[in-house]
């Protein structure tokens, strides 16, 4: 009955911060962004999210792309260690693999770049391992 709806309430709450979080990735300023990733690395660490992931997968792939393209340093690894997760979230099928294969070279392309900062390389190296295990079915 009422543990229920309440249950029901509270995880609509959860999915309107999310959603918000998502909007905030494309905003103009990078702290705003910045903010956006940490409370997305946060939600996805600690709760399974999988329904509401999987909703909104390329709006997220769109947005983390964006992040790891234009943006520098701190965000370009939070971009990552968000990857990561989302790819955990997703798991090895083949909604995972589409995130992963979509932006895998960005990954690559953010690990070899010598202009990159060293936190963000490693964000993107761990992101590149994990996903490649988590969810390259067969990549060659």
């Amino acid at each position: 009955g009422s543990e229920a709806a309440a249950e029901q309430i509270q995880e609509e709450e959860v999915e309107d911060r999310l959603k918000e979080q998502v909007d905030n990735l494309l905003d103009k300023s990078a702290k705003t962004r910045q903010v956006a990733l940490q409370s997305l690395r946060l939600a996805f660490s600690s709760k399974t999210l999988s329904e509401f992931l999987l909703e909104r997968r390329l709006t997220l792939t769109d947005c983390l792309e964006k992040c790891l393209k234009k943006g520098k340093g701190e965000e370009q690894a939070l971009a990552g260690t968000v990857l990561t997760l989302l790819c955990l979230q997703m798991g090895s099928g083949p909604e995972g693999e589409e995130v992963f294969r979509s932006l895998k070279p960005l990954l690559v392309s953010v690990l070899t770049d010598s202009t990159a900062t060293t936190g963000a390389r490693q964000s993107c190296a761990t992101a590149l391992g994990m996903c490649c295990y988590i969810a390259a079915a067969d990549l060659k």
